[in-house]
C-alpha cells in the first residue's frame, strides 16, 4: 500500500497494490494487520454504500459524539472528496483537503475521527463505499454548509448541486459544533 500525503498530515490518501491481466484485476482494500503497519490501527463497526448521478453533493457530515473514522473509496465512476478539521487543538483545525477518487485509480482515503466529510459527483454517477469507525447516530450528526464562504472550498460542480434537505441547511462553520 502506497501512503500519499495530503495537506493535512492526518487525511491520507492510500493507493492500493493492484493486479491486473486481460481478465481484470485484484487488490486488498483491507487489511487490519497492514493498516496499523501504516499508523491507522482503525477498528471498523459499518460499511455503508451510497449511488449517486452527476452533480449530487453530500455532507458536509461529522458526529459530535461516535465520531466516526472513515476508509473511503468509488467503486464506480468518480467523485471529489472533502474532509475539513473540527478538531480545535489541531494545527490545521478549520482547513480543508480535496481530492479526485474514482473507480479508475482505485485509490482510497483514510478521513480520521474529527473531520467532517463530503463528497460531489464527478461523472455520470458513481458508487462511493465508506467503512466507519462507529455506528450511525442521528441524535448526533451534524452537518456543516458545503458552500461556507469562509472555507470557500471549489466544488467542482457542473451546475447546481443536488442536495438533501439536511446538506442545503447545514451550519456555517461559526455555528458549527467543534471537538476538543
Amino acid at each position: 500500500m502506497k501512503v500519499i500525503a495530503t495537506a493535512i498530515p492526518d487525511v491520507l490518501l492510500l493507493e492500493p497494490k493492484v493486479f491486473g491481466d486481460d481478465r481484470g484485476f485484484f487488490y486488498e482494500s483491507w487489511n487490519r494487520r497492514s493498516f496499523a503497519e501504516l499508523g491507522m490501527d482503525a477498528e471498523f463497526v459499518q460499511d455503508n454504500h451510497s449511488k449517486s448521478q452527476k452533480n449530487v453533493l453530500r455532507g458536509l457530515h461529522y458526529q459530535i459524539e461516535h465520531t466516526q473514522g472513515k476508509l473511503v473509496r468509488v467503486i464506480a465512476g468518480a467523485v471529489y472528496d472533502v474532509a475539513v478539521d473540527l478538531r480545535r487543538s489541531s494545527p490545521t483545525f478549520g482547513k480543508w483537503v480535496g481530492f479526485s477518487l474514482s473507480a479508475d485509480d482505485k485509490r482510497m482515503a483514510w478521513i480520521p475521527p474529527g473531520f467532517a466529510h463530503g463528497f460531489c459527483v464527478t461523472s455520470d454517477s458513481a458508487e462511493f463505499l465508506y467503512k466507519t469507525t462507529d455506528y450511525w447516530s442521528p441524535a448526533h450528526e451534524r452537518t456543516l454548509l458545503w458552500s461556507d464562504p469562509q472555507l470557500a472550498i471549489p466544488w467542482p460542480l457542473s451546475g447546481e448541486p443536488l442536495l438533501a434537505a439536511k446538506d442545503a441547511a447545514g451550519r456555517s462553520f461559526n455555528d458549527a459544533e467543534y471537538f476538543p
